[in-house]
């Protein structure tokens, strides 16, 4: 069963990329991500009453609470990384960077988790690695958008790879739901704070209609994954 979820998420994860570039032609990165992260919030929380978890929230100890809060944290910065990546790059180059932080989620599973890497498995990572260096143009393009993106869509995997396992850490006495409705808090009040931070709260306010559909609709898949 689990591998229909995994194909599940992978296949809402190829949609959010999309629907996500379509959304940020012309808004700021930061402020659609503080915007989708609203439908996040909706969606998780929605499931949450939805498999009737939300009962779980007086019993969640200190350190998972710590741990979900700090997963919350990892994703909010994967995401804030990842959508201004999409904003400055292609998605058929900024999505496998961004993929690859499988490599390392593996690796800190090994060492942190104890999770055993078999000789197929290994290959499996090399070949992965392989594929996202050839995908990569080693020179950019006259008039070429440079590569900045790489910069980002590189902090986008390795904070994707910390959600992985302060996330694994942190639903262990969890149900998953609920576990995602609580992240998905912490990355709504970090993305939004960043939004004010920066000083561009009136850019909300700016978010043309279409731009403003896609990046709802990206919020949907995001949740769906």
């Amino acid at each position: 069963m689990w591998i229909l979820f995994a194909f599940g998420s992978a296949l809402f994860a190829g949609l959010t990329a999309i629907l996500a570039k379509c959304g940020i032609r012309r808004t700021d990165s930061t402020v659609a991500t503080a915007v989708r992260t609203i439908v996040v919030l909706i969606f998780s929380w929605g499931m949450v009453f939805l498999v009737g978890s939300q009962g779980e929230l007086r019993s969640i100890g200190g350190k998972t609470l710590l741990f979900l809060i700090l997963s919350g944290l990892a994703t909010g910065a994967s995401w804030l990384c990842y959508f201004r990546a999409l904003q400055i790059g292609d998605v058929n180059k900024v999505v496998p960077v961004d993929k690859s932080s499988i490599i390392l989620t593996v690796a800190l599973a090994f060492l942190l988790l104890g999770e055993p890497v078999s000789g197929t498995k290994l290959i499996g990572l090399i070949a992965i690695g392989a594929g996202t260096y050839l995908m990569i143009e080693r020179r950019a393009p006259p008039g070429g958008k440079g590569r900045g993106w790489l910069f980002y869509a590189a902090g986008s995997a390795v904070f994707a790879s910390l959600t992985s396992i302060l996330g694994k850490i942190g639903i262990a006495e969890v149900e998953s739901n609920l576990g995602t409705a609580i992240r998905t808090v912490v990355v709504l009040l970090m993305s939004w704070l960043m939004v004010l931070v920066s000083g561009k709260g009136p850019v909300v306010r700016a978010i043309p209609p279409r731009e403003l559909a896609f990046i709802c609709l990206s919020g949907l898949a995001t949740g769906g994954s």
